[in-house]
């Protein structure tokens, strides 16, 4: 084999399945349960029953729960395991109040751009419909922030764009928490999305954006009446 293909081979050739997959796995599984709240902020998780539950080593467990750890879900103590980090009344004013300035920024900008985007807006708020029909709170919250992060894409800065979707996890253990308090509020959220529909389709640009300030000060609102 001459030199030039020894060094094109380990380029197309697929690393082999191994712990990277594992741990991948069991960072996938815990998230999920911190983020729906199948795992309370305060519960302490041992490595050894992470890995049991989920059939994996030790070594991936560890992997995975340093990753959550670096998001700020996870503090992990020595010999102890993992404690799930509760959600501080500071970390709620922080992630609303940095909810509002993006999103009634972003609506504004996205305006110019709202027919490239209602079909998509369309998609989610049927979604979050068919959510609710099922009782489904993490579908209906998935739902909830894909509409809003369509917008915020929309109005097209990339900053805020990342800045946003790194709100997401906090948004969405923060409003599962709202929605198992009041599951009737599913209704409310309804209501104000096709509020929102309505005002990018009939180009009506002053209630687009009140519509906007009101549904994200009333969010914030209702989930601080919850703590």
């Amino acid at each position: 084999m001459d030199a030039a293909r020894a060094d094109v081979l380990p380029l197309a050739t697929p690393p082999p399945p191994g712990p990277p997959a594992a741990a991948d796995r069991v960072y996938a599984t815990v998230k999920a349960a911190i983020l729906d709240r199948s795992l309370p902020g305060g519960e302490l998780l041992t490595e050894g029953d992470i890995a049991e539950r989920i059939g994996v080593s030790r070594t991936p467990v560890r992997e995975g729960l340093l990753r959550l750890e670096a998001e700020g879900l996870l503090k992990l103590i020595p010999k102890r395991g993992a404690l799930v980090v509760p959600v501080s009344p500071e970390e709620v004013e922080d992630v609303l109040e940095a909810r509002e300035l993006v999103e009634v920024h972003c609506a504004a900008g996205a305006w110019p751009h709202r027919q490239r985007f209602t079909d998509e807006l369309a998609a989610h708020l049927g979604a979050m419909r068919a959510a609710a029909a099922e009782h489904d709170a993490w579908a209906f919250m998935t739902a909830d922030r894909a509409f809003h992060a369509t917008v915020v894409t929309a109005a097209g800065n990339a900053v805020l764009t990342r800045f946003y979707d790194s709100l997401r996890d906090r948004q969405m253990r923060m409003g599962m928490a709202r929605m198992a308090d009041d599951p009737g509020r599913m209704d409310l959220a309804l209501a104000e999305h096709a509020a929102l529909l309505a005002a990018a389709r009939d180009g009506d640009e002053t209630s687009w954006r009140r519509l906007t300030g009101e549904h994200v000060r009333g969010a914030g609102a209702r989930l601080r009446s919850t703590r």
